[in-house]
């Protein structure tokens, strides 16, 4: 796993791995949002801006760890990119945004920082404002989707049920919708979708 790791890392690699999926994955968030509508927008985890191009329009903020995605990701889309640990995101104070992305993150983080990243977030959204987050979900019973999960990079998927008990600690729901990933003819990865406001 940790040669896959290494090979991963590289920019080029991730992309091309990434792009039979890219659009499957944000299925959801495109049938139950209208983008042109998002006005400044956060990507948690952008890696090297898998999902920038698609707000293109508006202010538009990428985090990541890795210095090499995001080195890619300001040449491929001259958005601002900046590199920080994503539990601890150290967003200038003040700073608000209606349109908050956890594209595929949550699942490389233990619970207590999920958490801890949650309440950061929703702190951090407009009034009108909404957290959109996609993962990975383990699943219950044996099948190639659950042996994916468990030998994913991510050390954290987890069940359904305990992912929506994570999301409405910080956010009412508007939208909890489980989907497939498929190849081949099989479910390969199983996912979630959450649509949230902050709790007032």
């Amino acid at each position: 796993m940790r040669t896959v790791a290494r090979i991963m890392e590289n920019t080029l690699v991730y992309r091309l791995w990434q792009a039979p999926f890219a659009h499957k994955k944000f299925a959801p968030i495109l049938a139950h949002n209208d983008l042109s509508r998002a006005r400044r927008v956060l990507d948690v985890g952008c890696g090297p801006g898998t999902n920038t191009q698609r707000f293109a329009h508006a202010q538009y903020l990428g985090v990541d760890c890795n210095l090499r995605y995001l080195q890619d990701a300001r040449r491929r889309h001259g958005k601002e990119f900046v590199a920080a640990d994503a539990t601890r995101l150290g967003i200038a104070a003040g700073a608000r945004f209606d349109f908050i992305l956890v594209n595929s993150f949550l699942h490389h983080v233990d619970t207590p920082s999920v958490r801890s990243l949650l309440a950061q977030l929703a702190d951090l959204l407009t009034e009108d404002g909404h957290v959109h987050i996609l993962d990975l979900v383990l699943p219950t019973r044996t099948s190639i989707a659950r042996f994916l999960a468990i030998h994913d990079r991510g050390e954290f998927p987890r069940p359904l049920e305990q992912w929506e008990g994570i999301f409405s600690e910080s956010f009412v729901a508007e939208v909890f919708v489980p989907y497939p990933l498929t190849g081949l003819g099989a479910t390969l990865w199983e996912m979630v979708y959450f649509k949230g406001r902050r709790r007032r």
